[in-house]
């Protein structure tokens, strides 16, 4: 649960908020261009993903702000080469549009996600729901907040669920999902979203678990996974670790388990660890 707040008396939050939203029309304006059947540009990377007209005006923008904002800062994004990435200790780590495929299905629950890593740790999060026009954002080891529609909002507690709710992807490989919750043995509700709109229900109490067994990228997890350790919560791997950024050849994850308290991580891994997935 949020609370209501003053605005939070921190300039660097606010800015990002401000930076977030405008971030957020851009993604609306193309959204409804997309929508209305209008001409709308859709392209395939080299892994054969979509990325669209939307992803790279947000991308442009926010490349833009960020380098004004924080120019000693360099920016790691999904939309860009970042081939020298690894010589940096501190950057930020950027998805203009995480759920592209969801914005393509005409689902509402796609995201804008933007981390600050330093030293494989991500110290500052924020995930905007344009379509919402909810942003959640916060530094690592204190309370979150929340903005929507001018007022803010700051994590108070979590809402205690009467079955335990599984966070999956609308194209979750069926099986896979099967066998770890039939291992949870106790009344489980699924709750079907699209990428990393699922941490955002996570910090609203909706979603206690979200696994995930096929890969991601750094910055579809990073934002997330630093929302959820300000609460209490975590994402660590199918191994337990919680995951580093920017440290490793690749920025591909493997697969991993999200949770909001360390009860659920201990009843998550029981379920993983019960046979073989």
């Amino acid at each position: 649960m949020f609370s209501p707040v003053f605005k939070p008396n921190d300039d660097f939050i606010v800015q990002i908020q401000k930076l977030l939203e405008q971030a957020s029309l851009i993604a609306l304006q193309h959204y409804q261009t997309y929508k209305i059947g209008a001409n709308f540009n859709i392209y395939e990377k080299s892994d054969l993903s979509p990325v669209t007209q939307a992803d790279l005006a947000i991308n442009k923008f926010l490349l833009k702000e960020l380098q004004k904002l924080t120019p000693s800062i360099p920016i790691i994004s999904e939309e860009e080469d970042n081939q020298q990435r690894q010589d940096w200790k501190k950057c930020w780590l950027l998805d203009p549009l995480d759920g592209t495929k969801e914005f393509l299905a005409k689902r509402d629950q796609f995201t804008i996600n933007l981390s600050l890593i330093e030293k494989g740790k991500t110290i500052f999060s924020a995930i905007m729901i344009p379509v919402e026009q909810t942003l959640y954002i916060g530094y690592q080891q204190q309370k979150p907040f929340k903005y929507n529609d001018g007022q803010w909002f700051e994590f108070d507690e979590l809402k205690q669920n009467e079955k335990l709710h599984i966070g999956i992807s609308y194209r979750s490989v069926k099986d896979q999902y099967d066998k770890f919750i039939q291992n949870l043995n106790e009344p489980v509700e699924l709750i079907k979203a699209g990428s990393a709109y699922k941490f955002c229900l996570m910090l609203e109490g909706k979603i206690d678990i979200y696994p995930r067994f096929h890969p991601t990228s750094e910055w579809d997890t990073s934002a997330g996974q630093g929302l959820l350790e300000s609460i209490g919560g975590g994402l660590v791997s199918l191994q337990n670790e919680p995951f580093i950024y920017n440290q490793r050849d690749t920025l591909l994850n493997a697969g991993f388990i999200a949770y909001c308290s360390e009860i659920q991580r201990t009843i998550a891994f029981n379920a993983l660890h019960k046979k073989s997935l």
